[in-house]
């Protein structure tokens, strides 16, 4: 492996959280302390409690999700950065919903500070105004669209060719998970742990609240193509349709299917994820990273080979770091 190859970074989003995320980092290396201290700083709260033994049981609640996830992504960030010598030079940035904010600060649209508060903020208000829940369907998304229509419910995410999630109210998403066990008897749909029917019509106080402070934030030109969820193509270079962008994915599906789709056009060879970690193992050590299966899954689908390295603790990022 070498710098030069065409490499994609991809930041995952919530549902990649768990207590003790970044402690390692932040007792091996001064550059982790560093985002997590300074994260500290911005927000006027202990982060790195909650993020290394969340007493209060507060890391679920998507107000400290998100800041958690986005520092966390952007410490693993920082010391890959460090043990590369920044080497490695990309040519897209994409992130699962969440994680396309630190995507953006990763391509230097934004500064790590504004992303903070923007995550901060997004994560309150959804928070807040959220209300629903979501479902994962193993479907292809015209199926899914039919039956979660017939419900009242609405397509939120195609991860994959024959997986889509879909949200709505609390009531049609029972009757939506009933239906669909009499339709595909051999199939097994999944309940969502979130705290609303994210990316849909029922975010949209959220997103319409958030736009203002969307308004009074700082966009830069980008220094890698970045991807949107919403339209899975790039954001514009200069920053002006990052603002737009980031309001509808709010409330809009994320495309992440069609974002590894137009990743193809642009020749990746590599693809390295940044952050999280899921798996029942408390230690981060033994965290399985987020995206690593479904990018894997849709690139098989593809028949497009690619190289995947984890960059989601100490021992991953090490050990990713030694092929660049």
């Amino acid at each position: 492996m070498t710098a030069t190859d065409k490499v994609m970074y991809v930041f995952p989003g919530q549902g990649s959280q768990y207590p003790g995320m970044g402690e390692d980092l932040y007792h091996g290396f001064k550059t982790a302390k560093e985002i997590f201290e300074q994260a500290n700083d911005i927000l006027h709260y202990d982060l790195v409690s909650i993020a290394f033994t969340d007493p209060d049981d507060q890391i679920g609640l998507t107000r400290y999700t998100q800041p958690v996830l986005l520092t966390h992504q952007m410490a693993c960030f920082r010391v890959f950065q460090e043990l590369t010598n920044s080497k490695v030079t990309p040519v897209l940035s994409a992130g699962h919903s969440l994680g396309e904010y630190t995507a953006l600060v990763v391509a230097g649209v934004l500064s790590f500070e504004d992303g903070l508060k923007l995550v901060s903020k997004r994560g309150e208000l959804m928070g807040q105004l959220g209300q629903g829940s979501m479902l994962a369907l193993p479907l292809m998304r015209d199926e899914a669209q039919l039956i979660a229509k017939n419900h009242g419910c609405q397509v939120a995410t195609m991860n994959l060719p024959q997986q889509t999630v879909v949200g709505g109210k609390d009531s049609d998403i029972e009757k939506l998970e009933g239906a669909f066990s009499e339709l595909y008897p051999r199939k097994k749909a999944v309940k969502l742990d979130t705290e609303g029917a994210f990316h849909t019509d029922l975010m949209e106080t959220a997103a319409l609240a958030f736009k203002e402070i969307l308004e009074q934030t700082s966009f830069a030109p980008s220094t890698m193509g970045v991807l949107s969820n919403f339209t899975a193509e790039l954001h514009s270079r200069d920053g002006s349709a990052t603002k737009n962008l980031l309001f509808e994915q709010l409330f809009k599906p994320v495309n992440w299917l069609g974002c590894l789709k137009t990743s193809l056009s642009f020749g990746i060879k590599t693809i390295i994820e940044f952050g999280g970690g899921i798996g029942k193992a408390p230690e981060p050590v033994n965290k399985r990273p987020n995206l690593q299966s479904i990018i894997k899954k849709n690139f098989r689908a593809f028949d497009y080979p690619i190289d995947y390295y984890p960059a989601i603790n100490l021992k991953t990022i090490k050990e990713s770091a030694k092929y660049f």
